[in-house]
């Protein structure tokens, strides 16, 4: 099971949620840790960013995540709906 590091933009955003929804996401969390390779892998100015798509209160949210290479870790960067989300990951 991999580590996992928080960005303060993904802090933020989990700090927005209800309980259920906190709930819905630690599954999330917990699926990406057990496998990495989860998710659709990004390319263009997101390379190496991986986007898991899970449903959280009947609604599409996207996890973007990073696995990082070097130690056994993941890096979670931003959590959301659709709208707007790459953009904003891109900052």
């Amino acid at each position: 099971m991999a580590r996992i590091l928080q960005t303060p933009t993904f802090k933020r955003a989990v700090k927005r949620l209800h309980k259920q929804q906190k709930h819905d996401l630690d599954e999330a969390v917990r699926a990406i840790a057990e496998d990495p390779t989860m998710g659709d892998a990004k390319v263009g100015d997101l390379a190496g960013v991986r986007v898991y798509k899970f449903k959280m209160d009947k609604q599409m949210t996207l996890l973007a995540f990073e696995p990082m290479e070097t130690e056994d870790a993941v890096k979670l960067l931003a959590l959301g709906s659709h709208e707007n989300f790459y953009r904003d990951l891109k900052r």
